[in-house]
């Protein structure tokens, strides 16, 4: 258990914690709980706990107690530790799922540990299984945005996230992959904004498909618009298979994503589907 991104509630911490004691031994990083600003502690504390664990044979995978703000520290000179242990959380913590996708390393985007405890039985059975070698069961959405199929290895997360590192050296390349977006908060002029980034960027051109979580509490107070009609209008024109309403992000249900695995997104009917466990 590591907190490279911000601070936890204890309590919420806990209960997350009962849930993988349950299956697992879990081990507390050193400076596990820090506080630092709006940090889980200063960033030489949080990066080093997270090389420790990343390098340590008694260790399985590595843990994210909370998102927040802060993984984005920690990349520069994580990129250079190469174990191909997992990586698991999603939100803040897509920086590392994006360092771990320049590196050509598969990571879990999963509930991190404090949001553990708010998480049906059947999606932690998932993720355990996933975690324990088992082939990621499918995932359906609700509906198309734009019809068609769409394979390639899963890439993306938190939208946010993704957009703060466009340009930079962690940009790692989406030529081929299903981009995989969802977040938290943002207003839809936001939304708007960042989509329009990764356009320009090229990153929309770039990937064969389009998957979309959740976008939990994003409306705009009185709008005669949602936000999935501003997400919708902007996807539509990319003119890629995109299906949207996954059960992935930080909704009542977030269910385990293996990223850098091929996957099969048929928009026509919301289905996603891997063809690679999380171990290759």
């Amino acid at each position: 258990m590591v907190a490279p991104s911000g601070p936890f509630d204890p309590a919420v911490f806990e209960r997350g914690l009962q849930v993988l004691q349950r299956r697992y031994t879990p081990v507390l990083a050193e400076h596990l709980r820090g506080s630092h600003r709006y940090l889980a502690g200063p960033t030489a504390d949080r990066l080093s706990d997270f090389t420790k664990v990343l390098q340590d044979e008694s260790i399985d995978a590595v843990w994210a107690a909370r998102g927040g703000f802060g993984a984005v520290h920690l990349i520069p000179e994580l990129r250079f530790l190469l174990e191909k242990k997992s990586i698991i959380g999603f939100s803040d913590i897509t920086a590392l799922h994006l360092m771990r996708r320049g590196q050509g390393i598969r990571s879990l985007h999963a509930p991190v540990v404090t949001q553990l405890g708010t998480q049906p039985v059947e999606v932690t059975d998932r993720l355990f299984d996933i975690l324990e070698g088992a082939l990621p069961t499918p995932l359906m959405g609700t509906d198309a945005v734009s019809p068609g199929i769409a394979e390639g290895p899963l890439v993306g997360g938190n939208l946010s996230v993704l957009a703060s590192l466009c340009g930079t050296a962690f940009q790692p390349d989406f030529k081929g992959c299903v981009l995989l977006l969802e977040d938290i908060g943002e207003r839809p002029y936001r939304i708007d904004r960042m989509l329009t980034q990764l356009k320009l960027s090229g990153i929309l051109d770039s990937v064969s498909g389009i998957v979309l979580g959740e976008f939990t509490n994003c409306e705009e107070k009185d709008a005669n618009y949602t936000v999935a009609e501003v997400i919708s209008e902007i996807l539509s024109a990319a003119g890629k298979p995109c299906a949207r309403g996954f059960p992935i992000g930080h909704g009542t249900i977030n269910h385990a994503a293996v990223l850098g695995a091929r996957v099969r997104l048929n928009a026509d009917i919301a289905e996603l589907a891997w063809s690679e466990p999380l171990c290759a």
